[in-house]
């Protein structure tokens, strides 16, 4: 999947060496729930675990030109039953990174995958209750509060509410049509 300025490609193994950097920054995983202390070890048998696992898709954002790796997407519960799927983790690493779009871009790309490619009629985010630059992205792009998922986290042994929102089919394709 490409645009303008980026790609997104499926992770590779290679890739568990920046998630480990990149996810054992505060500043990555403020706002996850990712517990702190996360190593090597952890990003590489998560990363096995879920290539094994058919409801999941782990993807690499990359700068282009070069291909140079800038930040994550993982998606899970992809469900082809009931045509619907969750963006569970989508970050740009590094502050320099930041505020230039790209992470807008990726989930451009992720909404495509999700209702063109595999014609998904749901697709669901979540953000922590804090985060409103997330929250301000996921709206501008379409998605629809659906409400307060109380103590739905787990973050260093702490419960934390996270902000469910949604985006249909009809939705995306209204959007993308204006």
């Amino acid at each position: 999947m490409e645009s303008k300025n980026i790609i997104l490609r499926e992770t590779i193994f290679d890739d568990c060496r920046y998630f480990a950097d990149w996810e054992s920054r505060p500043e990555v995983t403020e706002f996850f729930t990712m517990d702190e202390g996360r190593c090597y070890e952890d990003i590489v048998t998560e990363y096995v675990r879920y290539n094994l696992d058919p409801t999941k898709k782990q993807l690499t954002i990359t700068l282009k030109p070069g291909g140079a790796p800038i930040g994550r997407v993982y998606l899970s519960r992809i469900n082809r039953a009931e045509d619907s799927l969750d963006v569970t983790r989508i970050y740009i690493a590094d502050l320099d990174n930041r505020h230039k779009g790209y992470g807008e871009e990726a989930l451009r790309l992720v909404l495509q995958y999700a209702f063109i490619d595999l014609h998904m009629e749901r697709v669901t985010i979540d953000h922590f209750e804090k985060n409103k630059i997330a929250a301000t992205l996921y709206e501008n792009i379409g998605f629809k509060n659906e409400g307060l998922m109380r103590n739905a986290g787990k973050k260093d042994g702490k419960y934390v509410n996270l902000q469910l929102k949604s985006m249909l089919r009809a939705e995306y394709y209204d959007k993308i049509h204006k």
